[in-house]
């Protein structure tokens, strides 16, 4: 069963002098969590108001749980949660009053629908007092994720909700999506954080509005068209220069330690020896030349320069 669609979805800013969304079409399936993944300004967030109905469509057409997004936007508003990327609680008001609020905006209590939020809310129950806005970035995180689930959502949308937060913040967040997805809650993540792509079920790849790869995880990396392989040396900035300055080399970016690089005959035998003889002649020492599986990135990457 479908529980978000999209069909070729534009919206536009400045009188159409900007292009957020691009003829944007993709369906989630009911209980899946789905990541939309791309940098900053690619269009995830354009995207999501388009679904929670903030933003009308300049075209194309969306429904979120069987309902249109612009003419029965009163039906989604009831029965989806939205955690902007911005903390947008009230920052003066306690942990406990921002939960009895949104409670009641919706017409339910939090007694009602304590088990849905439970092991989220016992993380910061002692604190329960304190002014949302004096909270830890991971805690303003829990905060607004129980906030958008007191009204028990058959859709969350989570507009980058690991931005700006530490890693064993991000990673127990990941943790809480998992065990919100055995309920039967629908997910959409949006995410700039290509190692965040492996932990959704299936990912959209976005640039500049555009959707280039929707699938698997492990399907976009099988999907990756070349041979790939790590380099690094004792002058790993020289060595970038010099890799992309020779006609050996089709593709070559930095990945922390090592660089990722493609080379144009990666199928003939003596290829990499090639390589390494072409290094020593520019005086590069300790280098070592690795075959690798491509990451998200890596196909993110590839997809962009086609």
């Amino acid at each position: 069963m479908i529980d978000v669609a999209l069909h070729s979805i534009r919206k536009t800013y400045n009188k159409g002098a900007i292009v957020a969304v691009d003829d944007v079409s993709f369906e989630v399936e009911k209980g899946e969590l789905f990541g939309l993944i791309g940098p900053d300004g690619a269009g995830k967030t354009s995207i999501f108001r388009v679904l929670t109905t903030l933003l009308l469509p300049d075209g194309g057409t969306a429904t979120v749980g069987g309902y249109d997004v612009v003419k029965q936007y009163k039906n989604i508003r009831q029965n989806v949660g939205y955690m902007p990327g911005k903390f947008s609680l009230y920052q003066d008001l306690s942990v406990e009053e921002n939960l009895e609020f949104f409670a009641t905006v919706f017409g339910t209590t939090i007694k009602e629908n304590y088990d849905l939020i439970r092991d989220i809310y016992v993380q910061i129950e002692p604190f329960k007092r304190r002014r949302a806005g004096k909270l830890s970035g991971g805690m303003k995180q829990k905060l607004a994720l129980c906030c958008a689930l007191i009204h028990r959502p058959t859709v969350l949308f989570l507009d980058e909700p690991t931005t700006g937060v530490d890693t064993v913040s991000r990673k127990e967040f990941w943790e809480m999506l998992k065990r919100l997805k055995q309920q039967g809650i629908t997910i959409l993540v949006s995410t700039p954080y290509m190692d965040e792509a492996t932990l959704c079920e299936r990912i959209a790849l976005i640039q500049n509005g555009r959707i280039m790869s929707i699938d698997t995880p492990d399907a976009i990396t099988l999907q990756y068209p070349e041979r790939l392989l790590a380099i690094k040396s004792d002058a790993m900035s020289q060595l970038l220069n010099d890799l992309r300055q020779s006609d050996l080399v089709n593709s070559c970016n930095a990945f922390g330690e090592f660089h990722h690089i493609s080379l144009t005959r990666s199928d003939e035998p003596g290829a990499q020896a090639e390589l390494l003889q072409y290094l020593s002649k520019h005086h590069h020492t300790n280098v070592t030349l690795q075959p690798i599986t491509p990451t998200i990135e890596d196909c993110f990457i590839q997809l962009m320069n086609q």
